[in-house]
């Protein structure tokens, strides 16, 4: 009877790509691919993630929920957690496999290899800095977008980070691998890609960088988008507007992380910009391409954040054609050098400025999409029901649609009407 795998992924969109191209290759080995919740699951991959301590507790409290129902499965942690948390990570029950990130996408083979340990076994090997590829294609089914990874790593080392050390040094794809890969999505009826990795404006592999890929993109017939995910302000290259044009593919759509509005707190972080060059950047954006969506993340509570640091960031964020953000609050990670830093923001007041700035995130994306009531956009539909249909404008404008027909993968164009929470209400053209 072939075994029966299970996977969960947390974390970013990097990791929903790799855990695709994972499940498709224990599929094409002959393993029967089940839902996490299945009782009778024998191996259980969970790919985490460390980005915050939210990250950590929520992998523990996932493997004692499913080892409570289930105690015969066996559990593989890989990616990021597995890298820098191994020895944490084995004293957990049923855990048998910790694997790194050198390792992750080769992890049928890691399983030959240890086929039936008793004890957690511990593969975490250096990650090397060299071009790769991905020898599964990742079609992911339970999603209508598709994630490409095209770079792993990042050099940069921010003060409040450990990525560096979760994922290596920078490295990118092979650029034919990549382009291979979105033939096969767009053959399999996806009809928009995000573009994923750590630090990917830092692209670059035999000559071709980050435009070159997007532009090569272009060319495939089928395809009707192309999507940036999280991108670093200092690596966006100069021509990327060019590509959001009426007529071409790139969506009108940037995520690009602040993380603080004071340049005092910026500077603690090691980021590489001030806040001037920031909002330099984000309200060319802003008047460069008509209706595009900024959307940013920010960190609340970072080690000597004061009531003046706090304003300044909200202000900014108010003022700013930036559109919604994400708002972490501050944890110290393991092997980040803010870790030892002093002068501890307490828990309360993180939470109370986070919430503060959700409220204001929420307010204005509320004010983008009035901005859009009586456009015509056209959306690409997810699935839907009751109904009503769901999809996404390129510029990331979450809309529901009342239709009888069954819309998942198909685009259709549409006009934004009115608004209900935060989802526009359209109707079909």
């Amino acid at each position: 009877m072939p075994t029966r795998i299970a996977f969960h992924t947390f974390g970013c969109r990097l990791n929903q790509a790799e855990s695709a191209s994972i499940q498709n290759s224990f599929e094409a080995d002959g393993y029967t691919v089940v839902a996490l919740e299945d009782p009778s699951t024998d191996i259980l991959v969970i790919n985490t993630c460390t980005v915050t301590e939210n990250g950590d507790v929520a992998t523990r409290r996932l493997l004692h929920q499913v080892v409570r129902k289930n105690p015969g499965v066996r559990i593989a942690l890989v990616g990021c957690q597995a890298q820098v948390q191994k020895e944490k990570l084995a004293e957990l029950p049923n855990v048998r496999w910790i694997v790194g990130n050198q390792r992750k996408m080769d992890l049928v083979q890691v399983f030959k290899e240890y086929s039936d340990p008793v004890e957690a076994q511990v593969i975490t090997p250096v990650i090397e800095r060299v071009p790769f590829t991905l020898p599964v294609a990742p079609v992911d089914r339970s999603h209508t977008r598709a994630n490409i990874k095209i770079q792993d790593g990042c050099d940069f080392f921010c003060s409040f980070c450990e990525i560096p050390y979760a994922r290596g040094r920078a490295r990118s794809r092979v650029f034919d691998d990549i382009i291979l890969e979105a033939r096969a999505l767009s053959a399999a009826g996806y009809q928009e890609i995000i573009l994923t990795g750590i630090n990917i404006g830092t692209y670059q592999h035999d000559g071709k960088t980050f435009l070159d890929v997007i532009e090569a993109l272009e060319q495939l017939e089928d395809l009707k988008r192309i999507r940036i995910s999280s991108i670093e302000p200092t690596t966006i290259p100069t021509g990327i507007f060019e590509f959001m044009r009426p007529g071409r593919k790139l969506c009108r759509y940037l995520h690009v992380p602040l993380q603080s509005g004071s340049d005092d707190i910026l500077r603690a972080m090691k980021r590489k910009y001030s806040v001037q060059e920031f909002s330099d950047f984000v309200n060319s954006a802003y008047a460069k391409v008509p209706g595009i969506c900024i959307g940013t993340d920010v960190i609340v509570g970072f080690p000597g954040e004061t009531d003046e640091h706090f304003l300044q960031t909200e202000t900014f964020l108010r003022e700013s054609p930036v559109h919604y953000f994400h708002v972490f609050s501050y944890s110290p990670r393991y092997l980040a050098k803010s870790r030892a830093f002093d002068r501890v923001v307490p828990a309360a007041i993180i939470q109370e400025r986070s919430q503060i700035l959700r409220d204001l995130s929420q307010c204005k994306r509320r004010l983008f999409y009035q901005s859009l009531l009586g456009t015509d956009q056209e959306v690409i539909f997810e699935g839907g029901r009751d109904n009503f249909g769901s999809g996404l404008t390129d510029n990331y404008v979450r809309i529901k649609m009342q239709t009888k027909e069954f819309l998942r993968k198909q685009s259709r164009k549409v006009r934004l009407d009115s608004i209900d929470g935060q989802v526009v209400i359209a109707k079909e053209i």
